[in-house]
């Protein structure tokens, strides 16, 4: 062999080799002649919209359903004649992971290591790698069914690490996790990374993506890109910018710009508005636009997500059809809702601590925190669905403690966890919903018809909403939540899990709801969407800990870390720096007191 032959590249072994991959479902095609490489040592990224294929892709690269054609591979093993052997070689962390939830941290452990036919003398050093990995030690005797979101997937990738696999297939395991946990979660996968295993990640957090090595963009069941998330996102060089400082209502300014033939997709950043160009756009119309409501237009760098939604034909258009048909919500009072102390104590444990504030009408209010912090409790208590220990929570002016059942007709309430009857088709959902609200008769009919038109539900209506994707689920929840027209909202979570191009469709609904003066507070851990926020209220064991617009925490979080001047933080990177002052200040306490 020659110098030169000898210093020929190799290709690195695949650690999964797909190769022209169906797969059917009756006469549904979930995956179309798909191929793609996964290589070791390398977290590859899994996005695209719902529905798109990426869950059933995960399956068969775990080896639980076979090919309708093609071959997939893991480690050199077919996965229809050596599907045993690849159970040994993956590790699998399905989107609703099955932790047992009447058992500890421990016994779940335990269980897997018998599913995974773990030698005994080997568990012990298992259990404590794993422990320690995830830092769950201090928690084994805890139930599973009382930790918080993050926790929870934490020990749901123990679990799946159960046999070190040489393949970790983790699916969408960041849904419902807060920013500092899916921080320690991406550092742990990286870990792995490192030590050469290969992790397939699904997600519908684009910034995740964007740091991966290498990323397939699935649509219809087709690979649309495969690849660098940089090479994609260099296509829109020149195609990003915000308008800043607009004069007008920020909601206004994102509409327009998103009816612009000119624009393939916008969001609220603060008090700016970003907005991508189409390919080959001119600026013209942008710039008019600016001129118009008194901005100004600056170019800025392209993100992931910019060319994931371009290249999927950009998002939804600025006008909200729900809203148009609404007639605007006028209130006697500028507060629309008011908590005064609120604390709610299960035993000794205190979820909402002497929490207080004001939400004005019209306006979004966000209301953000780790798990565990705090939120759905207050929210509960907000909506009339839990008693407050102490404390006083007003919705229109009527105090929920005296005036419960009318308070609740005036409120619309989409639950964390999803709330409607699996029993139920997503037709007698919106009955039932129908019912509930006191309608009857053709007004039943007719606002049934509504949703279903405006929520695009017409194909689906006898599908039970278990059977449906999630964001078909999220549409019908919202569908429901709105039946009635309420001039206060309570949306928990509405879009976790939802793909980018779902989310902008509930946000053009919600901006356009706000702008007919309907009141709305939200949670949610997509830090992006917090920006659509005219306030938020960031809580932390159990107490609010700031509370101001998104752009004066984002100053406030660069302040409490030394950091003025130079660039501004992002809002997740003013979430995780503000909790973590937080902690700094209670453990300073607690140094001053033990010093006493």
């Amino acid at each position: 062999m020659s110098a030169a032959d000898s210093r020929v590249t190799r290709p690195v072994q695949a650690a999964v080799e797909i190769t022209g991959v169906s797969k059917r479902f009756g006469n549904t095609a979930a995956l179309r002649d798909i191929s793609a490489r996964i290589l070791p040592g390398q977290l590859t990224g899994l996005v695209g919209p719902d529905g798109a294929g990426k869950t059933t892709l995960m399956r068969l690269m775990a080896a639980l359903m076979a090919p309708s054609a093609g071959q997939v591979t893991v480690g050199g093993c077919d996965s229809v004649r050596e599907s045993a052997r690849i159970h040994t070689l993956t590790g699998y962390m399905p989107q609703r992971f099955g932790l047992y939830e009447d058992l500890s941290v421990m016994e779940n452990l335990r269980l897997y290591a018998r599913l995974q036919g773990l030698a005994m003398k080997t568990q012990r050093d298992t259990f404590e790698r794993l422990l320690a990995f995830t830092r769950l030690a201090p928690f084994v005797h805890r139930l599973a069914g009382r930790l918080s979101g993050g926790m929870k997937q934490k020990l749901g990738l123990a679990c799946a690490m159960m046999g070190r696999p040489q393949v970790l297939l983790l699916d969408e395991p960041s849904v419902g996790v807060d920013p500092v946990s899916r921080q320690e979660l991406w550092k742990m996968v990286h870990e792995l990374t490192s030590e050469g295993m290969a992790v397939v990640w699904s997600t519908a957090y684009l910034d995740e993506a964007e740091r991966c090595a290498g990323v397939l963009l699935l649509n219809e069941g087709r690979i649309e890109y495969a690849g660098p998330p940089r090479e994609l996102t260099a296509s829109l060089k020149h195609r990003s910018f915000r308008l800043l400082e607009p004069q007008q209502d920020r909601r206004l300014v994102l509409s327009r710009a998103l009816n612009l033939k000119s624009v393939c997709d916008g969001v609220i950043q603060g008090d700016a508005v970003r907005i991508v160009l189409r390919k080959d756009a001119a600026r013209d119309e942008i710039d008019a636009l600016a001129g118009a409501v008194g901005a100004h237009v600056a170019a800025v760098a392209p993100r992931f997500e910019d060319a994931f939604v371009d290249m999927l034909g950009g998002g939804p258009g600025g006008t909200s059809l729900l809203a148009a048909r609404m007639t605007p919500v006028h209130l006697d009072s500028e507060i629309a809702v008011e908590c005064r102390e609120l604390t709610r104590r299960f035993g000794d444990f205190v979820a909402t601590d002497h929490v207080s504030f004001q939400v004005r009408r019209g306006e979004i209010f966000g209301l953000l925190g780790p798990n565990g912090a705090g939120k759905s409790t207050t929210f509960k208590m907000l909506c009339g669905l839990l008693k407050p220990s102490s404390g006083t929570a007003q919705v229109m002016g009527m105090d929920l403690g005296t005036a419960t059942s009318k308070a609740k007709s005036h409120i619309g309430y989409m639950a964390q966890k999803f709330s409607l009857y699996g029993l139920l088709s997503a037709r007698q959902n919106l009955e039932f919903s129908a019912g509930v609200y006191g309608f009857d008769g053709a007004a039943r009919r007719e606002r049934i018809d509504e949703m279903i038109e405006i929520f695009h539900l017409q194909k689906f209506l006898r599908t039970s909403p278990d059977e449906l994707p999630l964001g078909l689920k999220q549409r019908l929840a919202l569908a429901c939540a709105l039946m009635h027209r309420p001039p206060v909202l309570f949306l928990d979570e509405p879009t976790s899990g939802v793909d980018p191009i779902t989310r902008r469709e509930f946000w053009t609904h919600i901006n356009g709801l706000v702008r007919n003066g309907v009141t709305v507070l939200v949670t949610t851990h997509f830090m992006d969407e917090a920006e659509y926020c005219d306030r938020v209220a960031l809580m932390y064991q159990s107490r609010v800990i700031a509370l101001d617009t998104p752009d004066a925490l984002k100053r406030s979080a660069q302040a409490e870390t030394g950091g003025e001047g130079g660039e501004e933080p992002t809002m997740e990177e003013a979430f995780i720096r503000l909790i973590k002052a937080a902690d700094a200040q209670s453990e300073a306490l607690r140094s001053k007191e033990a010093a006493a």
